[in-house]
């Protein structure tokens, strides 16, 4: 039997707030005979049988919002800069970037482990711990700051659906090649993916009638030189032992060469790059020049692999000189020899690479006993010169006037290849004799920058004695051709704070003569902070609105160059505190 009864106010709101404008509610109830008289069941009120209160408004609200930001940020659209309308993207418009936890992130590993096969892909501890640190950097990674998994591909294609699948489970990735670089480059601070590209490293084509060749990123540039040279070419860019394309690539960097070369930049002619998504481009074609469009080719250069992955390099070449030759000239002070190479660079003597050494850096060289010759241990400038043997000639005629002018103690000059040689070598033993000198326990800090000419004898002479007045020991050494030069310190966990005032008083110095904190380094982890000083915020602003144009999820090389994410909130994620 059914009949309805009416619930008093009083009954049907009892325990809560009174609400304003609810009236009694008529509600059909069932009732059914006992021994005891009839059981009366009533359904409870819903929102339908009364009018909407503000509690039901924030409860269903609450709900939706709830529902939105889950599918937003798992299934949605990449979070969006707070200042959309803005040119720029300042750090504290930005929403914390979302990564895979750690079940998410496993099952990309075992995604990426099915594209590429379990031979390359590794969790072993030696070489995630390869990948995570190495002793010469200046900045080393925390505990838990390394790789979840290394993976090796082999093509354009497999690195193009590593990153789809990256992408889609929001894992970060870090790309290596080489790993020898000094700032802090290939950190792992997302303790995510690390791209190694040691299976593809070949020389790709080669074309001689136009100069220029294709290589993939592992190639060295001294295998690269080697196997160009019986064709009478040769590729300028010399780092350091050992780097790789892709890392030169990322760095931006240059060498003994850049006085008369120029720097990386100046030698790529285009680039394959998978962007964060997967998606490839190729930056350009091979013409000399080109003004189609976007110059993407050099906003990849230097970007510290922050925008896109290099998977294929064109680069220039250019013609081996007909004859080279090395002259060594030392002088009583470090102004005299810097005040040499100002000298030189101002008169356009093109002299293929002038590399200064103070004399603490000779010292460390004699110690060492790496070379064939002892050497006086003064400030010592190396020239190198190329071209036909009269230019050659006329070179050194030239530099030989000029130090001469400018109070050398001695100029020596190569009158054979194998005295070339011999004389060069000192400068190739400048880092190795350095890390020499330290003795156990001891680190060094390798770092450059960069300043106009004119301002070089000032900042080499302050840095000198800076580095005498900390009574820290190190070494100075530079491509001073161009402006360049770079200290090598050394400490020990006593004197580490020590160092870093030496490094941060050198950055300044360098800043505030309208010079730059890094010349051919990079930027990576170490030299961040000094970005906003040396260029402005809206600069570096600037800098990261391109970041998220590219790669909105924040995955590539996460943290270098310019931040992402606030480093205290970084920690909450994928980051340097989880492990998988």
């Amino acid at each position: 039997m059914i009949r309805t009864i009416q619930l008093s106010r009083s009954e049907l709101l009892r325990n809560l707030r009174s609400r304003v404008g609810v009236r009694g509610t008529t509600l059909p109830v069932r009732s059914s005979s006992t021994k005891s008289g009839p059981k009366v069941y009533a359904r409870p009120a819903y929102p339908a049988d009364e009018e909407w209160t503000t509690k039901h408004f924030i409860i269903l609200g609450g709900a939706v919002f709830f529902s939105f930001e889950v599918g937003r940020r798992f299934f949605g659209k990449p979070p969006k800069d707070i200042n959309e309308g803005t040119s720029v993207s300042p750090l504290t418009s930005l929403k914390a970037p979302v990564y895979a936890d750690i079940s998410t992130a496993i099952k990309a590993f075992n995604e990426l482990e099915d594209l590429l096969g379990s031979e390359n892909v590794s969790r072993a501890d030696d070489v995630i711990s390869s990948h995570a640190d190495s002793a010469w950097i200046s900045h080393h990674a925390e505990p838990g700051q390394k790789p979840g998994l290394v993976i090796f591909p082999s093509s354009t294609e497999q690195v193009s659906k590593v990153m789809e699948i990256c992408h889609k489970y929001r894992v970060p990735v870090v790309p290596f090649s080489g790993g020898t670089s000094l700032e802090g480059h290939f950190i792992q601070t997302r303790h995510g993916v690390t791209i190694d590209f040691r299976n593809m490293g070949k020389i790709l084509e080669l074309h001689e009638n136009d100069l220029d060749v294709v290589v993939q990123p592992a190639v060295r540039w001294e295998d690269l030189n080697e196997q160009l040279s019986s064709h009478g070419l040769f590729f300028p860019p010399d780092p350091g032992p050992g780097a790789e394309i892709g890392g030169m690539i990322g760095t931006g960097c240059s060498g003994t060469n850049a006085a008369r070369y120029g720097t990386m930049r100046d030698w790529v002619l285009n680039l394959t790059v998978v962007l964060a998504d997967g998606s490839v481009i190729k930056t350009r074609r091979r013409p000399r020049k080109s003004s189609a469009g976007y110059n993407l080719t050099n906003l990849i250069i230097g970007s510290e692999g922050t925008l896109g992955i290099v998977t294929e390099a064109t680069l220039k070449l250019a013609v081996l000189p007909e004859q080279t030759s090395v002259a060594v000239a030392t002088f009583p002070t470090i102004n005299d020899a810097t005040n040499s190479v100002e000298e030189l660079v101002k008169r356009g003597i093109q002299i293929a690479a002038v590399e200064l050494l103070d004399k603490d850096m000779m010292a460390c060289i004699n110690a060492a006993g790496d070379t064939s010759r002892s050497w006086s241990e003064e400030p010592t400038l190396f020239f190198k010169f190329g071209g036909s043997k009269n230019a050659v000639k006329e070179q050194i005629n030239q530099a030989k006037k000029i130090v001469n002018s400018n109070n050398s103690s001695s100029f020596k000059f190569a009158k054979n290849e194998a005295e070339s040689e011999e004389l060069w070598e000192a400068r190739k033993q400048a880092l190795w004799s350095t890390l020499a000198s330290g003795g156990e326990g001891m680190t060094c800090w390798t770092t450059d920058v960069a300043v106009p000419v004119s301002r070089l004898s000032e900042i080499v002479s302050q840095t000198r004695a800076d580095m005498d007045a900390s009574n820290i020991p190190g070494t100075i050494v530079g491509h001073v051709g161009d402006g360049n030069f770079h200290a090598f310190i050394l400490y020990n966990d006593e004197t580490k704070s020590v160092a870093e005032g030496v490094v941060h008083r050198l950055v300044e110095r360098a800043i505030a003569m309208d010079g730059t904190c890094t010349g051919e380094h990079g930027v990576g982890m170490v030299k961040r902070p000094y970005l906003e000083t040396e260029l402005d915020t809206a600069t570096v602003d600037t800098m990261r609105r391109l970041k998220i144009a590219l790669d909105p999820y924040r995955l590539l090389n996460a943290d270098k160059v310019r931040l992402v994410w606030r480093i205290k909130v970084q920690r909450k994620y994928i980051g340097s505190t989880n492990k998988l």
